[in-house]
């Protein structure tokens, strides 16, 4: 047996002690001390990585669980009632269109719950919007007629914030009553449809438009092709038409309130002193006001749909990097204001 196994340490998971009386034993020791060093240093890291991995796994299981909490509790709703008597309240807010908060599908929803209730006293929609789709603005027109003749009971109140104007002045038309702030903006009763030509661009770039169609209207308004007075009479025409259809449902919401004005219905905006003046709103005053003073119930609950939760989760993950492009893809050229 030589020396060094001689000195060796028998005991096991105990560090070995390099013999003494060698030669090149201090030598021998300090390469001990580093091996020490260098096993001490892995054990830390991968402590350290257990610890972080663990981390990790934790948080993963955090958002599966969240996830799997929404998928079996969906929403998208506003909040539940609170206890007691109170004014429900959905807010309008934005551009109403189907890929909105303000699309038809969750004002409609809104509404229903709201109006089935029997807490809510009252409906107040605040409306911040300066319009949209006449489609979309027409179903939440129709439904809040319908929703009102099945509870005669329960009035609903519009009221204007900054902006109540084209089809967000359509959903308001709907009301028993629209209130507004004297500044709100009000009214902008009719229809647009815009769009470019580029054809003088192309002939200063000399770029020529080649255009293949198997319907002789398939081309209809190509902004790289010269306008058609027929293309442009029967566009004029579709305007119209839906400005009349706009103009009807105004004139069966609101009645014999409007005053006959020429300028009522030619696309002008109102602040609200003036639009009173006009009929187009019942009086000035607050969400707050008509619930308190009008309603006769102070507390007003939020039953607003937006989004889906799940949508709400995906978006906070970073997932919503496409959503602008598709709103850009799929907007519609046909709005009112």
């Amino acid at each position: 047996m030589s020396e060094w196994d001689s000195g060796r340490q028998s005991v096991v998971g105990e560090r070995p002690v390099p013999p003494t009386g060698v030669a090149g034993a201090p030598e021998q020791g300090r390469d001990w001390k580093l091996i020490e060093k260098l096993v001490m240093s892995l054990q830390s890291e991968q402590r350290r990585s257990r610890r972080w991995g663990i981390f990790f796994k934790l948080l993963t299981f955090t958002y599966l669980f969240a996830l799997l909490a929404l998928l079996v509790f969906p929403a998208g709703q506003g909040m539940q009632p609170s206890v007691g008597e109170h004014t429900a309240l959905i807010e309008v807010t934005g551009t109403i269109a189907a890929d909105e908060d303000a699309s038809a599908d969750n004002l409609v929803g809104a509404l229903r719950e709201a109006f089935e209730e029997e807490k809510a006293k009252a409906v107040v929609m605040r409306i911040n919007s300066p319009g949209g789709s006449p489609v979309q603005s027409g179903y939440v027109y129709d439904e809040i007629r319908r929703l009102r003749e099945e509870y005669p009971d329960k009035k609903l109140y519009a009221v204007i914030a900054d902006i109540g104007a084209s089809g967000a002045y359509y959903i308001a038309a709907a009301a028993d009553q629209i209130y507004a702030d004297k500044a709100s903006l009000v009214g902008s009763i009719g229809v647009i449809g815009s769009g470019f030509g580029f054809t003088g661009l192309m002939e200063k770039l000399g770029v020529e438009r080649r255009l293949y169609t198997s319907g002789e209207n398939k081309a209809f308004l190509d902004p790289f092709s010269p306008e058609k007075e027929g293309e442009v009479a029967f566009w004029e025409e579709v305007l119209e038409t839906t400005h009349e259809q706009f103009i009807a449902q105004v004139r069966a919401g609101r009645g014999d309130r409007l005053v006959e004005d020429d300028r009522l219905f030619s696309g002008l905006v109102w602040t609200g002193e003036q639009a009173l003046e006009l009929g187009l709103i019942d009086a000035l005053g607050s969400s707050s006001y008509v619930a308190r003073d009008v309603v006769g119930a102070e507390d007003l609950v939020d039953y607003t749909r937006g989004g889906s939760r799940l949508e709400e989760f995906i978006e906070r993950l970073g997932a919503s990097v496409g959503a602008g492009f598709a709103e850009q893809v799929v907007q519609s050229r046909l709005e009112m204001r």
